[in-house]
Parts: C-alpha cells; sequence; structure tokens
C-alpha cells in the first residue's frame, strides 16, 4: 500500500518565507543592540526576558560625557555616578556609589538644592553649588536635576547632570578683570581730556568773548546793526564757553576731588534740575568722612547714568537722591516717579533692546565690591539701591 505525502500549497509556503524573513529581521535587531527584551508566549502565558547589554550604547554614551551624571534615590543616595563625577569629587567610583550626595555639599547647599529637588518631578530644575572633593577642594558646578521614573521597590529615582563651572567662573574673573581695566583707562582718559577742555578750550573761549565785549564797546553808536550784532556774537561765546565748562565738569568734576560726594551730589542735581526742569532732592545724611576714590567715582557715576536714564525714558515729575554711610558701607538710592518698566521681563522687540546703561551701573558697583538692586514696575516709578563695603580703618 503507497503512503502519499500532503502536496505543500504555494500560501504555506509564502508564510513560512514571511515567518524567515521576520526572525531574520529580529536576528538583526538583537545583535544591532536595537531591542532591550523580548516578549515570548509559552505555558506560563507571556514572559518578558531582557537580553544582557541592551543597554551598553546608552552607558558608553553617559561614561564618555564630560559632565557628571548621576541616578538618585528620593534621599539622596546615589545609585549609579559616572566616572567624570568621580573625577570631579576625587574619590574612587566604588565610594561613590551607594553614598549620599549630601556628602559632597556644605550645609547651606544642600539644604538649597532641596526645594530644586521637589521640583524635579513636576518641570525639572537647575542650581549652582559648590562640589566638595575628597581634598577639602570647593569646585563649582551647575546641577540639573529631573525625575527620571517612580520604582515601586526603589520609589523615585532622580537623574542629575553635574557641570564644572570652574573654567566659566574663571573667564568671568578674567572678563571682569579687563572691564575694570578698560575702566580706569576710561577714567584717565576722560580726566585727560576735561583737563584739555578746561585748561585750553574754555580759556580760549573766554578769551574770544572779553576781546568781543571790547569790541561791542569800541563801536559807534551810530552803527546800532554792527553793535547789536557784535552783543549777539558775544552771548554766542560766552553760551559756547558755559557749554564746554558744564562737559568738562561731567567727564571729570573737580568738586569731586575737592570736596566730596555731598557738593557733587548737590551740583549734579541742580544742573540736572536746570536743563530738564525735573526737581531732583538730595536727601539722608551724607559721609562725614571722605570716601575712598574708587568708591566716590563708582557712586557719581552711577547717579550721572540713572539721571541720564531719567531724562531719557521715565517721564518722571521728581527725583530723591539719598546718600548715608550706615555701618561699614554707604548707600545710595535713586527714585524717579516715572513711568517704569517690567525689569524682570525681556525686551519683546529689538526695538525695545534695552541700552548699556543698567548693565554699565551694575559694573560700576562691582568695581568697588558692590551690590546695584533695581525695582522698578509700569507706572510706578524706578528705584536703584547701590551698596558698597567700605574698607576698615
Amino acid at each position: 500500500m503507497k503512503i502519499r505525502s500532503p502536496k505543500t500549497t504555494s500560501a504555506e509556503i509564502g508564510e513560512l518565507r514571511a515567518r524567515l524573513a521576520e526572525s531574520d529581521e529580529t536576528l538583526r535587531a538583537i545583535r544591532a543592540g536595537e531591542v532591550d527584551a523580548v516578549v515570548t508566549a509559552g505555558k506560563a502565558g507571556l514572559q518578558v526576558f531582557t537580553l544582557q547589554g541592551a543597554d551598553h550604547g546608552y552607558r558608553a554614551l553617559i561614561e564618555s560625557m564630560n559632565e557628571g551624571a548621576l541616578t538618585l534615590t528620593a534621599d539622596k543616595t546615589i545609585i549609579y555616578a559616572n566616572a567624570c563625577f568621580a573625577r570631579m569629587v576625587r574619590y574612587p567610583l566604588e565610594q561613590v556609589i551607594g553614598s549620599s550626595f549630601r556628602r559632597y555639599l556644605s550645609v547651606a547647599d544642600a539644604a538649597a538644592l532641596r526645594p530644586h529637588m521637589k521640583q524635579a518631578a513636576r518641570s525639572g530644575s537647575k542650581t549652582s553649588v559648590l562640589l566638595r572633593a575628597a581634598d577639602g577642594l570647593l569646585r563649582p558646578v551647575q546641577i540639573s536635576v529631573r525625575e527620571l521614573a517612580k520604582n515601586p521597590s526603589a520609589g523615585v529615582i532622580i537623574g542629575m547632570v553635574v557641570t564644572d563651572m570652574t573654567e566659566a567662573r574663571h573667564n568671568e574673573e578674567r572678563l571682569r578683570a579687563l572691564t575694570n581695566r578698560v575702566v580706569k583707562v576710561q577714567e584717565a582718559e576722560r580726566g585727560r581730556v576735561a583737563l584739555e577742555l578746561h585748561d585750553h578750550i574754555t580759556q580760549l573761549l573766554c578769551g574770544i568773548a572779553f576781546r568781543c565785549q571790547a569790541l561791542v564797546a569800541k563801536l559807534s553808536g551810530r552803527d546800532l546793526a554792527g553793535k547789536a550784532e557784535a552783543v549777539k556774537l558775544h552771548k554766542l561765546l560766552a553760551a559756547a564757553a558755559e557749554e564746554v565748562e558744564r562737559i568738562s565738569r561731567n567727564l571729570r568734576p573737580s568738586l569731586l576731588d575737592q570736596l566730596g560726594l555731598d557738593a557733587v551730589f548737590h551740583e549734579t542735581g541742580k544742573e540736572f534740575s536746570k536743563r530738564t526742569g525735573v526737581p531732583v532732592t538730595i536727601v539722608g545724611e551724607p559721609p562725614s568722612m571722605r570716601l575712598p576714590p574708587d568708591t566716590e567715582l563708582a557712586l557719581y557715576r552711577i547717579l550721572q547714568e540713572a539721571l541720564q536714564n531719567v531724562e531719557k525714558h521715565a517721564r518722571a515729575r521728581h527725583v530723591a537722591v539719598g546718600l548715608i554711610r550706615s555701618g561699614t558701607a554707604v548707600r545710595l538710592t535713586i527714585r524717579d516717579d516715572g513711568i517704569g518698566f517690567a525689569a524682570e521681563r525681556p525686551p519683546a522687540t529689538k526695538k525695545q533692546k534695552r541700552g548699556l546703561g543698567l548693565l554699565g551701573m551694575r559694573e560700576r558697583a562691582a568695581y568697588v565690591n558692590g551690590t546695584l538692586t533695581i525695582t522698578s514696575n509700569p507706572r510706578a516709578g524706578t528705584e536703584i539701591e547701590v551698596c558698597i563695603p567700605l574698607p576698615r580703618a
């Protein structure tokens, strides 16, 4: 008796080929590291098998970073750290993993980091702290915090990227030193130009004005037109001499060197009120003793810049200037009742881009180790407060 084998249909052959192609594609993906896990169906139901080395590419990327990378639990225990972070804190990597992140922070920085850890669950957060290394070195870093996942067994898992800011801080210090150097050169040049204007141009204009006055006296009373023209010329020369003298005083006021801040503040306020029609009130008790020359010059330049801003932008009706020495610091406040501006909001368009006035005032204050705070709101005026520490006697 013959046994006949069943015929294989073309449909079955096509299905086998499709399965073979699918298997080849799965094997290729596994070899390329594109598969993290495989799900299989068996007698026990669906089973998940994690492939060993599936995260190798991600780990290689993190280990090659020039920034510290950490994974922490909610209580700040480090469950993963890359080699870069270990180099930052100068501990062996095996001692870093399993330790608390608080170990590398001061008490103040650990307390400052706490709200950022809470905010990480919502939108992530960034902050700057000092990282304490094994040898006691304090390294300035920026920390970016983000919640990665919520593990039922380990709780909240937090990811952290630590960026070394040492070189950036050095660059800032070098830039500030360069800025200070530019300010010194600028002040020296202003002093030279002011001296040239006062000793040469003003004297020359005054001499011409005197000669013009003498010419007016010599002209005959019959030549009324010529005499009137000479009188006008004399007035123009006198006005030009006065304007050159004003420019010379603004460039480098001799009154500041001779009598100090209180005198030059009153003189500057009078000149501003005369030119703009906006009254300036000087309030407070001026320092009883002369301040360091750099401090006096910085406060005077800040007042100059603030009054220029009031004249150009504020549309104020009144300006109050306060200068007082309190303890080991001198405090300057400049308040106007103008239209103000949104200090915390950036300009909306290029036309609204602010000038370098505010930045210049901050740099002036920083040059003498001081701080400058600006408080302003639309239609509520502006207040500028400068606080500069004074050297001990």
